[in-house]
């Protein structure tokens, strides 16, 4: 697929059985796929507290990968900034960036990724933490990466320079993510990269995409406005294989729509063997119906027809095919089954 590019979103899935050692295994596995593969980046997600996702920290996740491979760029998607003090993540994305120059992105969130509880144990400062400071802390990140840092001014008149690390030779490169009109919005405003989580929401997709356009106003670092998008992909040797393997996943996204108890990612054989009932099912079609699911041929060509569509040159994967029982907890055969085939097609 020379003509689109093609990265990967992580949320580092933990089914059934499997250890968080295993599933982090499997997902440094999945990013050497990649790297050998061709894809340009592999971002991790940030979530908190889901027995089914092992994401909890971008920053780890990526270091460990740093290690793994040699020329994928790789970031967050994203880091939740309102959980975050800007200071702390303004270093330990220039501290990766000194581990893997010219490699590192920093996609920046504006949800908790989690509940109102973890945002009270993440940040200490409340249940809506510092979601109306975002704007004003993704400019005191970009600030911190700068050669001449960001500077503090006391009341008294004085003041005091802080940098993200003593002598970068390099800047990671800040990504803005989100799926509404506001997020859209700020990164036009503020001359950002911008990616549209659709993914996760897929709701207002051309809205937020004209928005972003048309609102753009040109940085020194970006003159022109830039975005991809993410998709929910899975791909076999079999279009029965490849829906066989998205029904975990696609019923996890069942239970978080209908708000009901979270549980490790089912195998396979446990989804297909699972007693449903009329909301489930009606939720389990609705996320079909945007996924991407098929051979390796028809969903490399659904991924060109997407990209064609909304005038973007790279796709972002979401690899989310489920495991079945017999399959090594350790690696990741069906995401990288996944990965190999859209690439090859």
């Amino acid at each position: 697929m020379n003509d689109v590019a093609l990265s990967v979103l992580d949320l580092v899935p933990v089914r059934t059985g499997q250890t968080s050692a295993e599933a982090i295994a499997a997902s440094l596995s999945l990013a050497e796929t990649a790297d050998r593969l061709g894809y340009r980046r592999y971002w991790f997600a940030e979530h908190h507290n889901m027995p089914a996702v092992a994401s909890t920290t971008p920053p780890v996740l990526i270091a460990a990968a740093a290690t793994r491979t040699t020329r994928l760029r790789l970031g967050s998607g994203g880091v939740m900034l309102p959980n975050h003090a800007p200071l702390i993540v303004a270093e330990q994305f220039a501290a990766l960036e000194a581990i893997a120059p010219g490699r590192i992105d920093l996609g920046l969130g504006r949800a908790p990724g989690s509940d109102p509880v973890i945002t009270q144990l993440l940040r200490g400062s409340g249940t809506t933490s510092d979601v109306e400071q975002f704007p004003r802390h993704i400019q005191d990140i970009a600030a911190l990466f700068s050669a001449d840092g960001a500077t503090v001014r006391f009341t008294s008149g004085g003041e005091y320079t802080v940098r993200a690390t003593p002598a970068a030779t390099g800047v990671p490169e800040l990504w803005l993510l989100g799926s509404s009109d506001y997020s859209a919005q700020l990164a036009a405003s503020h001359g950002l990269p911008y990616v549209f989580a659709n993914h996760f929401s897929g709701q207002g997709l051309e809205r937020a995409l004209d928005l972003y356009r048309e609102g753009y106003r040109p940085s020194e670092e970006h003159p022109e406005p830039r975005t991809f998008l993410t998709v929910n992909a899975v791909a076999a040797p079999t279009a029965d294989e490849a829906e066989q393997r998205a029904l975990p996943q696609l019923r996890m996204m069942a239970r978080l729509r209908l708000n009901q108890p979270l549980v490790a990612l089912e195998t396979v054989e446990q989804a297909l063997a699972a007693e449903t009932d009329a909301a489930t099912d009606q939720v389990v079609q609705a996320a079909r119906s945007r996924w991407f699911v098929g051979t390796g041929d028809a969903v490399a060509a659904e991924v060109r027809e997407f990209a064609t569509r909304y005038g973007v040159d790279e796709v972002m994967l979401s690899p989310v095919a489920g495991a079945f029982e017999a399959e090594p907890k350790d690696t990741a055969v069906g995401r990288a089954q996944t990965l190999e085939l859209i690439a090859a097609a």
